[in-house]
């Protein structure tokens, strides 16, 4: 049994090593290197919902490392192969994307709901305590005297 579960976890290891990302770039420089980490950290895959580039296996964030490999040796900037990606596959492939009248629900949207829901709570609570017992000196002079007409009533049956 122990031989059959330790073949099981070798080929499991096997198939998950052989599936992993591994790209072997060769870069000019650190710096480019280090540019090419923050942009494949900063950009989100495409068909994983919430991985970035640098982490996804699926085929398609291998060919977007590629193509931002081929943008850096090109001399492409950081903003030029952003711009080009979000051209390419939308706002969404941005995970902090900018602020446009396409994308203000999603900076402001959350607040909005929040906000919202704070005023919808004060309401329901307001209506629930009732209205506000008027004080004696608020009330008329025919409001008073009704009053402790019933005053004295409860008093005599007590």
């Amino acid at each position: 049994m122990r031989r059959w579960l330790a073949a099981a976890m070798l080929i499991l290891g096997v198939a998950g090593a052989a599936r992993a990302a591994i790209d072997t770039y060769q870069f000019r420089d650190d710096a480019e290197r280090e540019r090419y980490q923050q942009l494949t950290k900063e950009l989100r895959c495409p068909k994983c919902q919430n991985q970035d580039i640098a982490d996804s296996n699926a085929p398609i964030a291998a060919d977007l490392r590629r193509e931002i490999f081929r943008m850096l040796g090109e001399g492409k900037s950081n903003e030029q192969i952003v711009d080009f990606m979000v051209d390419r596959y939308g706002d969404f492939v941005r995970y902090k994307p900018a602020l446009t009248g396409r994308t203000w629900l999603l900076w402001f949207g959350p607040g909005i709901l929040l906000a919202s829901g704070f005023v919808v709570l004060a309401v329901i609570v307001r209506r629930r305590r009732g209205p506000v017992a008027a004080t004696p000196e608020q009330l008329s002079p025919e409001e008073r005297e009704r009053l402790a007409k019933l005053l004295d009533k409860e008093q005599t049956h007590d």
